[in-house]
């Protein structure tokens, strides 16, 4: 007896059946069924008797329910098969500017008594564009004080108290520095003042996040933004050029670590409890 012999399919190429990707029908997704030409949002999917079923509504509003068969809609153009999603992977936390789990829908607290004071209107900018999430989570607000030539009459005024505690950050804060003798006449346990060693709080980005090998050394006599703005090319217009450096911060990664340990440190100060 002969076995029978199969030869290699001769089905024309063109009565040949595709097979289509599976995409899961997760909410929001817009497909259009090729039968009706329906086009809509998966708002649901379906065990039925008859087999899986999704539910799409249109932009009007209009839902039509259809069986998920193979091949039975078009995304973006392309034939695919519709398939249920899977379970939901858990998804790690997001994280804000600064590194701090984010909390998803949470409000701004109402305001503290306590406050945090910075130099000038950049280091707050910077302090908000990294900390601003958190900030807005504690109900922390950073003011600047355009100079701290008045700090310990500025803090006598404040009056910090256990229930109003107040922080100050400082630029340039290093020994013998004029920055240093002001901060050393603010004293007091809900008074905090800490600084970091930068000339100006530009200094404080990380040169590789601006596009730059090196902050240049400006001779002294000079005024230091406009001497960086000279030393690097830039047209000498310093609110153009800090927006230029202020765009470049993305999150804490494009600052350095003698400044982020400062503002966490005045931060954990500010919110601790009373």
């Amino acid at each position: 007896m002969r076995s029978r012999q199969y030869g290699p399919d001769l089905t024309p190429p063109w009565k040949k059946t595709t097979p289509a990707p599976e995409v899961p029908a997760e909410p929001d997704l817009v497909v259009e069924e090729v039968t009706t030409g329906f086009c809509g949002a998966v708002i649901r999917c379906e065990k039925t008797a008859q087999g899986p079923t999704v539910t799409l509504e249109d932009r009007f509003g209009k839902h039509r329910v259809f069986p998920m068969e193979p091949r039975g809609f078009l995304l973006e153009g392309r034939v695919v098969t519709l398939v249920r999603p899977g379970p939901l992977s858990p998804r790690a936390p997001q994280r804000t500017a600064s590194g701090s789990v984010a909390v998803p829908g949470a409000r701004a607290r109402v305001a503290r008594a306590g406050r945090i004071y910075v130099e000038g209107r950049h280091d707050a900018e910077l302090v908000e564009r990294v900390w601003g999430d958190d900030l807005r989570n504690e109900g922390v607000v950073v003011e600047y004080l355009e100079g701290i030539d008045d700090l310990p009459a500025i803090v006598r005024s404040f009056a910090p108290a256990p229930d109003a505690r107040l922080g100050v950050l400082v630029d340039h804060l290093v020994p013998g520095s004029k920055e240093s003798r002001i901060a050393a006449q603010v004293t007091g346990e809900d008074v905090l003042v800490v600084g970091h060693p930068y000339i100006d709080v530009w200094e404080a980005v990380k040169p590789s996040s601006v596009g730059i090998t090196a902050w240049p050394r400006v001779p002294r006599g000079e005024d230091w933004k406009t001497g960086v703005c000279r030393a690097l090319g830039w047209p000498e217009n310093t609110g153009a050029a800090w927006q230029r450096i202020l765009g470049s911060v993305r999150s804490y990664k494009d600052l350095e670590p003698q400044l982020l340990g400062r503002v966490e440190e005045l931060i954990d100060f500010v919110t601790a409890p009373a």
